[in-house]
This record gives structure tokens, sequence and C-alpha cells, in this order.
């Protein structure tokens, strides 16, 4: 399968530090990507990068094979973006923002604009300053579907809608793109929404690229271990694949990722009273993996996950 965005070796710098450090990412065609990190990762600098808004200091990116400083007007055409906090103009109704919109695009569809406007229950004629946060998200979302687009690039699209508009708003965003086979790339700091829709996730932790493997994948391999103890716990030794490591009483709670057989030799030379080995949901093992120590953390790339002791 072709990949849809690439990046090779993408760095950025601000000053002296380091935002986005040597990324290579792969989307591949069709797929709901999720791009996962806490505040100040680098998620929404690697957008603007994709986006040509900002220029990388080192590397390159690629959209549908082209560098993004060399896109052609007709490659553009096929992408479309929301940004964080989907800003439109407030004076404006509806219906002039859908004017604008068209006027920057060869293609726009003005059929299924009007079905997803239908679909909200959203007036043209309604103005965009009396509108709620979440229907200024469902006008946005309609304005970009509405350019056809092949690829879907959302920085943080559910943010400040509640519970209901945000899961109708996803919904309806999967329902509009991925059934005809359109790519998505989306930041979210909401991991339930990530779980719901992403097939495929990238995880930064101070700009580095982490983790970019299937979703299940990642929540199958990141476990937290439970070993208890008449008294209090022995020393637990390094081993590879040991993100965090602490004590809680007569308990020591480990997070692996894999827990093969080294692992799991560790756990009895130890001589635990009782061992619990505990599925994570995403939110948890993201918890758990980005607050592990920094100096060593295993490292999820491809299909299958390739693991590897990094220093920092």
């Amino acid at each position: 399968m072709a990949n849809v965005i690439e990046t090779h070796n993408l760095t950025k710098y601000y000053g002296p530090k380091c935002v986005v450090n040597s990324v290579d990412l792969r989307v591949p065609q069709g797929s709901v990507y999720g791009l996962l990190g806490r505040n100040g990762a680098g998620k929404s600098t690697i957008i603007k990068m994709l986006l040509g808004m900002v220029q990388p200091n080192y590397g390159r990116a690629e959209l549908f094979g082209e560098e993004v400083a060399q896109l052609r007007p007709q490659t553009r055409a096929r992408i479309a973006y929301l940004a964080e906090g989907h800003p439109l103009y407030r004076w404006m109704k509806i219906e002039d923002a859908v004017q604008l919109t068209r006027s920057f695009y060869a293609q726009f569809n003005d059929e299924l604009l009007r079905k997803i406007l239908d679909h909200f229950e959203l007036s043209p004629r309604a103005k965009i300053r009396r509108l709620s946060n979440g229907q200024r998200a469902q006008v946005s979302l309609a304005l970009a579907i509405a350019q056809d687009p092949e690829l879907l690039i959302l920085d943080d699209p559910t943010l400040g809608l509640d519970t209901v508009v945000r899961r109708d708003f996803l919904e309806s965003l999967i329902q509009l793109i991925q059934r005809r086979g359109r790519t998505i790339l989306f930041s979210s700091h909401i991991l339930g929404d990530v779980e719901r829709v992403a097939d495929r996730i990238g995880v930064l932790v101070d700009g580095v690229l982490r983790v970019d493997c299937p979703t299940e994948h990642f929540k199958e391999s990141v476990k937290k271990v439970v070993l208890e103890f008449d008294g209090s716990p022995p020393k637990c030794p390094a081993c590879d694949g040991l993100v965090s490591n602490r004590q809680v009483g007569n308990r020591i709670e480990l997070v692996v990722v894999g827990y093969d057989g080294q692992q799991k030799q560790l756990v009895e030379s130890l001589s635990p009273k009782a061992v619990e080995v505990v599925d994570l949901n995403l939110e948890d093992a993201f918890i758990e993996y980005t607050r592990g120590p920094r100096r060593s953390l295993p490292i999820f790339v491809g299909e299958e996950s390739n693991v590897s002791e990094v220093g920092t």
C-alpha cells in the first residue's frame, strides 16, 4: 500500500530547542492515523511542516510523492486542513464562508456540502458568531469535506467540544471520508477518540517519534505487571522493554513492552507471592509509556514492533 505522507529525517529547531527530532513518518493510503504526544511534543509543528506553513531545518516531507516545498496546485487541491479551534470569520453567515471557500477551489461539491449541513441541521443563513463551538466545528468539517479531499489533516479537531458533539463529529468524519478510501491524519489529546477511530498511531516523546504501528499492536504490547510480596519488595533490576518500575506498599508495579521470556524470568527471580498481568486501554498505555524514564524507552516501528533501547 502506497504512503500518502512520508517524512525523512524531519527536524525543526526553535532557537536552541529541537522540537521535532529526525522524524520518519509513514501514513498509508486509506488509513486513519492518530498523531499523539503530550503538550509540546511536536505534533502541531509536524502538521504545519506537512502543510508548508513551517519550514524544517533538516529533512523533508512528501505528500502524494511530491515534496511539500514543491507541491503542484493540483496536488494541493487534494488536501484539506482543519486547524485547531476551527477559526472562521465570525461576522459571516455560513453561506458567506461557503462562498469564500468555494472561490479557492476549481472543484467544490455543493451537493455534498448541502447534505452535510442538512445532516448537522445547520442553516446556510445562520450567523457564525451565534453558533456553538460544536456547530463551528461542524461548519469547518463541511467546508473541508466539500473540497472532496483525498487527504484530510486535522489538528486537535475535537478540542473544546462536549462528549456528545465530539462523538457525532468523529463518526461523521469517518463516514464521510474513509468510506471513500480517503486518508486522515489527526492529532488529539483525547485518547478515547483516537482509540475509537484510528487504525494506526504515532507517539511523539520530546520531538522523537517513538511509536509508529497499528493501534491494537501498541495496546497489546504495553502491559502493567503487578507483583505482590508478603513483606517489603526487593529491588527490581532493569531489563529490556522495562518502561517504568515503582513500589506501592508491598507491591511492585512494572510497565513493560512485550512481556516476553526475559521479563518473565526477571519476575520469577523476585519470588513474588502473586503476579497479575493487566491489559491497558490506549489512554492508559499512552500515559504509562510517555511518563516512563526518558533515558530508555522501547521503540515501536512498522507493522510489528522492533523493540530497542535508545539513550537520550
